[in-house]
């Protein structure tokens, strides 16, 4: 009798493991504002915080983000950029209709809607469309007590010659194990993305964060001294995986959720 209850302790087991249900990976938008001034900085602002996420959460959008490039750079004032987890891919076709059929999102949003073709809020918006790495699976709000004025967030998109060189800088972060390296070394990792759809392709992004500039010059000194980044960065198979990188320094705004 007791190896009868051994067995199917074990079958149990082995059940549960065979049917445990595959990681899911979100999906991202990132869409960037391009703005002209304080005027339209202050709109979209006002939009964000008042009308569109609210709006996001009703429709299941736990968090949303909203990063402006730091002082110093030129994109200052220029930019907004809006960070969209979403669980699946069919509530990100959905969106469009869920917000049109939001009563009070249609009221809230009104005049940003209904703006009149000489005072737009914003002159143009971009959209970046990804799928999460399956290394990091789900898009993470790090949590900071500096001023909000203080932290620094980092977006980088890594450009690569070919789709195959892609997949192969991608495999690095992943089975390679540079999304590790960077969660060992304390990077505060929000989100990893491979880019469906965007004006620049084959390409990925990601989003660290820092709570101040000190730290996030510290922490990518600690990542190229690391013997881990030198012995992976040295591997043949790795090598030329990535033709061109953007970076840009961004601070949360005060009413962002990441």
């Amino acid at each position: 009798m007791k190896n009868t209850f051994m067995l199917l302790a074990l079958f149990c087991l082995t059940l549960r493991t065979v049917t445990a249900a595959p990681v899911v990976r979100e999906y991202y938008e990132l869409k960037v504002y391009h703005i002209s001034g304080k005027a339209q900085e202050d709109r979209m602002d006002a939009f964000l915080k008042d009308a569109y996420i609210p709006a996001l959460h009703r429709a299941g959008i736990q968090r949303v983000g909203v990063f402006k490039p730091i002082e110093s750079d030129t994109t200052s004032g220029k930019l907004i950029y809006v960070f969209i987890p979403f669980k699946t891919s069919d509530l990100y076709f959905r969106l469009p209709v869920i917000l049109s059929d939001d009563k009070q999102y249609g009221e809230a949003g009104k005049s940003f809607q209904d703006a009149p073709y000489n005072d737009p809020p914003y002159m143009r918006v971009e959209s970046i469309l990804m799928k999460s790495f399956s290394e990091m699976p789900v898009a993470v709000a790090p949590k900071f007590t500096s001023p909000v004025g203080d932290r620094i967030y980092e977006l980088r998109a890594y450009e690569s010659a070919t789709e195959a060189k892609a997949a192969k800088k991608i495999e690095m972060f992943n089975k390679g194990g540079e999304i590790k390296l960077f969660h060992k070394l304390g990077f505060n990792e929000v989100f990893f993305g491979e880019v469906l759809a965007g004006s620049i392709k084959p390409d990925l992004m990601y989003m660290t964060s820092f709570s101040d500039k000190a730290s996030n010059e510290s922490h990518w000194k600690a990542f190229v001294d690391s013997p881990e980044w030198k012995s992976l960065s040295g591997m043949e198979e790795y090598k030329n995986t990535v033709s061109t990188i953007h970076k840009v320094l961004l601070h949360p705004a005060a009413y962002s959720e990441y």
